[in-house]
């Protein structure tokens, strides 16, 4: 009773045991397979997905192949199912030559998890090699007085196969004279030994034939055959005999070749032939066969092939010593073999990345290597190192693998491919190295940003450029490579004066070139700032931008300009400038006026007076322009003095501009008309003038007459029509109030229309001039479309409508007239905004002004008259008389220049009313010439 539940507890305990080997053997990813040899090419040996938990899926999609140690693949990995299948024909006794446990090994290699599995396929023995004798004729001599029961010892038979398909038993055939005995020697190995059982007689039997058949226990049984022939000699008593039964010998793997090894002897106490002893291999393997050599005389063993601890560490030789009479005796010879560190180690790249990202974390595997080494014991151990400096290091796998990990992060910038040497040194003395080495590149990543090569960019352009002339180039450099360092270049977005800025500048997007796409100018954009931005070609894109300051450098381009005296167009005369012949050296007589529109020193204006009547007579300020008096007037010299001004500039080359001034040499008006009118021309009658005059003063007045009563008339139309729509309505309307209905209306608007009256001195008339600019009450300017004309007027009370006309303020003078600020007279480059000359701005100074040309005029043109100071000149004779000196002449850089004369018109009232108190004939007359007009 007792036994039955200890014998629970063992199988138990066994299967305890098994459960934690195979657990333990999964943990380390072993896998254990077993198949018999000679198995077909293809056929399977395991299911290796389903036991380490792969999907077919992920195995084929991830990678994954059988590698062995040895140069012949024994094993595949089959794609589509997984299954590990032999890859040739397995010959157990070729594979394995010990006829101990044979096992293959090899790894499966995951290449996307970068794993490593190892199995073990063990070759299991079939019965097919049959026993197989050395020698199948074998001949035994004995003598005739060998005594029964002697044995002798036969050859052996060999079986490659294992286990109970090796050999097993001897059977002998033939001849009752012998038997068959059957020694099992401590290795478990049959010897077959002849046994005389009978005695024999020469002169019966010369010789015996036997049959020797030796049988495996393979199902089918195989047996191997071997025929001996016996000869009966004549009586030997004494065999050979070895002085060791065992000898051992232990040698260096890089003994040369050539060396004794060992020497055995034997002797034979018999004489003669029976004492001669020969010696010679019982038993030896046929790699053993190929390495040592045996003489049969001396019984040296001699090296003929160089040894290799690696392929076999010891030799066991089967000897034999046979004299003439046939008598033998055996020994064993074991030769064992010394490890040298002959053997470098091994390093085999099982896996390689050839590339690896620049952002991959750190212990991301690059490489997966095997390292062994052949030698033994110390030799054989194996250490592995990588170059110093690298950001790699070494990571033990399973067994004698390694993996090569990243340490920390890659730079591309940095590092863009590395030979990665991997170390292995064993452990012998002197110890032995070997290296690879593992070129492996760094992908780049997107990780820099275009960078210029100057903080900020300047040009100067000068102005009036060709239309995408080259301004500059901006360039950016990019640390990465390929796509993500291709660099392009655009404009940020910007305007320059209301305008786009591409439709100033545009950029190369490959080269950075920065083109002018107009032609600048100078006075009109001195400066031009822009940012350009550099992208690189990743994704996402990385972008840095810089400053660009583009400024326009001023030329030479603009000729002085002359405001004044203006030119008139196809005469080269506007106006006569007047001069008292009692003027002193220096007094002032005009001024020429210009400007320049460039800046510095292109603007810097200097005159020059370039042509003159009288050469010594004026003189022109250098930088003023003043046209002054160098010497007092002589009676000899002309009374009109042409003079031709060049106002020129500093630029390279300079421009110049020319101005002609007519000054003629009168002490006042009246003397002026009186010599122009005595210069006319016989044929052409004097009253020409006035006759022109009227002419033209009459088409203005019926043309101002017809628009009144147009106006007047359109107005009546508009009032009689709300008048009707105020009576059918039952609300009345009142008409709105304009400048133009009524006594005062009409007044306003004939004081307020100037006539412009210029006197010619080259020309044989006078013109007459009605400019609309100069206008100050004219019609109000249609509204725009989008408002309604103020016709009607909101209804107010009868004492509002009444004084509705009263209250309406005065126009203004319209000052279109005037110089700007630029153009008023004084030196270029100061300009003077305190006070500025105007035109009369009302109605007495308009009338006086035009009653006093328009007099003047007819008086020059009947010649009855001098203007000359007298009292019916209306004024004149007190501006321009006798006593008029150029202390009167105002400052004509605070008040307008009048062409013609040295004085100036102002709306003093005081002035005014000092003229009119101081020459009370010349306002009678005056009077008279106003009805006159």
């Amino acid at each position: 009773m007792s036994g039955a539940p200890r014998r629970c507890g063992r199988r138990r305990l066994a299967l305890l045991w098994c459960a934690l080997a195979a657990a333990w053997e999964l943990a380390w990813g072993q896998l254990r397979y077993a198949v018999p040899e000679e198995m077909q090419k293809g056929s399977f040996v395991g299911d290796v997905a389903k036991d380490l938990g792969l999907e077919l899926a992920a195995l084929r999609q991830r990678g994954a192949r059988v590698v062995s140690e040895g140069r012949r693949q024994y094993f595949a990995l089959h794609e589509k199912t997984g299954h590990l299948v032999t890859a040739e024909r397995i010959d157990r006794e070729q594979v394995c030559e010990t006829p101990d446990k044979c096992v293959l090994r090899c790894e499966v290699i995951v290449e996307g998890e970068m794993k490593v599995y190892a199995v073990e396929v063990e070759v299991r023995d079939i019965n097919d090699n049959a026993p197989v004798f050395k020698e199948v004729q074998l001949e035994e001599k004995m003598s005739e007085t060998t005594a029964p029961g002697s044995r002798f010892p036969l050859a052996e038979a060999h079986d490659p196969d294992v286990g109970s398909n090796s050999l097993q038993r001897y059977e002998l055939s033939g001849d009752q004279h012998f038997s068959l005995a059957v020694q099992t020697g401590a290795d478990g190995e049959k010897r077959p030994e002849l046994v005389l059982a009978q005695a024999l007689d020469r002169e019966e039997s010369a010789f015996h034939e036997l049959v020797l058949t030796a049988v495996d226990g393979g199902e089918p049984a195989r047996t191997g055959t071997a025929r001996i022939r016996v000869l009966v000699l004549d009586a030997n008593d004494n065999a050979p005999v070895f002085s060791q039964a065992v000898y051992t010998v232990r040698v260096r793997e890089d003994v040369p070749v050539g060396s004794t090894l060992l020497t055995v002897r034997a002797t034979d106490a018999d004489d003669g032939l029976n004492g001669e002893v020969k010696f010679s291999f019982q038993k030896i393997t046929v790699k053993a066969s190929l390495k040592f050599q045996l003489d049969m005389e001396t019984g040296a063993i001699t090296l003929v092939r160089s040894l290799d601890f690696e392929e076999g560490d010891s030799y066991e030789l089967g000897l034999q010593a046979k004299d003439g009479g046939g008598l033998s005796d055996t020994a064993k010879v074991v030769i064992a073999v010394t490890d040298v560190n002959d053997n470098a180690p091994e390093i085999s790249v099982r896996s390689l990345l050839s590339a690896v990202s620049e952002d991959s974390p750190a212990g991301t595997v690059v490489a997966l290597l095997h390292v062994q080494d052949r030698d033994s014991g110390a030799n054989g151990e194996v250490r592995c190192s990588l170059g110093a400096g690298l950001p790699f290091r070494l990571r033990s796998s399973l067994g004698s693998y390694y993996s090569v990990v990243t340490a920390r992060e890659l730079d591309r910038e940095e590092v863009s491919e590395y030979n990665v040497t991997v170390r292995a040194t064993d452990g012998g003395a002197p110890a032995l190295r070997s290296s690879a080495v593992l070129p492996l590149r760094v992908l780049d990543v997107n990780d820099n940003a275009p960078v210029f090569a100057e903080a900020r960019y300047s040009a100067w352009l000068p102005e009036n450029n060709a239309k995408g002339a080259l301004v500059l180039t901006v360039r950016a450099a990019d640390a990465d490579w390929g796509q993500n360092a291709r660099v392009r270049y655009r404009l940020c977005e910007g305007q320059v004066r209301g305008a786009p800025l591409s439709s100033y500048v545009s950029v190369h997007a490959e080269t950075g070139a920065l083109y002018a796409l107009r032609s600048f100018d100078y006075e009109e954009v001195r400066e031009v700032g822009l940012w350009v931005r550099a992208e690189d070609g990743g994704a996402p894109a990385l972008s840095s931008n810089v400053s660009v300051r583009l400024f326009i450098v001023d030329e030479n381009d603009n000729a002085p300009q002359v405001l004044y005296p203006p030119a008139a167009p196809g005469a080269g005369w506007t106006g006569v400038e007047l001069a008292p012949r009692a003027a002193e050296p220096g007094a002032l007589v005009a001024k020429v006026v210009a400007v320049d529109a460039d800046s510095g020193q292109n603007a810097w204006l200097s005159y020059e007076l370039a042509k003159a009547t009288e050469p010594g007579l004026f003189r022109v300020g250098l930088h003023s322009g003043e046209v002054r008096t160098a010497r007092f007037p002589l009676a000899r010299d002309a009374l009109r003095q042409s003079l031709v001004v060049v106002v020129r500039d500093h630029g390279q080359p300079a421009l110049s501009a020319t101005a002609t001034l007519t000054v003629v040499l009168a002490e006042s008006v009246a003397e002026l008309l009186s010599d122009l009118g005595g210069a006319a021309a016989p044929g052409e009658p004097g009253g020409s003038l006035t006759r022109w005059l009227v002419v033209a003063v009459a088409a203005v007045c019926c043309l101002f007459l017809a628009f009144l009563l147009a106006l007047l008339a359109l107005r009546l139309r508009r009032w009689r029509r709300s008048r009707l729509l105020a009576a059918g309505s039952g609300a009345s309307r009142a008409v709105a109030a304009s400048p133009f209905v009524g006594i005062d209306g009409v007044r306003a608007f004939l004081h307020s229309y100037s006539h412009e009256v210029s006197l010619t001195a080259d020309s044989r008339k006078s013109h007459l001039r009605f400019p609309g600019g100069s206008c100050s009450n004219t019609l109000p300017a249609a509204p725009p479309p989008d408002k309604c004309a103020p016709l009607l007027l909101p209804e107010e009370p009868s004492s509002a409508r009444a004084d509705s006309g009263d209250a309406l303020p005065q126009a203004q003078p319209n000052t279109d007239w005037r110089f700007s600020q630029t153009q008023r007279p004084g030196t270029s480059g100061s300009q003077n905004g305190e006070e500025g000359g105007a035109w009369p701005n009302n109605q007495f100074d308009t009338e006086m002004l035009q009653a006093m040309i328009l007099a003047s005029a007819n008086e020059a043109a009947d010649g009855n008259s001098t203007l000359g100071g007298g009292t019916g000149t209306m004024g004149l004779s007190a501006r321009y008389g006798p006593q008029f000196t150029l202390q009167h002449v105002p400052d004509y850089r605070q008040n307008v220049y009048i062409p013609g004369s040295t004085a100036t018109l102002s709306n003093s009232s005081g002035k005014r009313d000092t003229k009119n108190a101081g020459s009370s004939g010349g306002n009678k007359k005056k009077s008279g010439k106003k009805e006159k007009k």
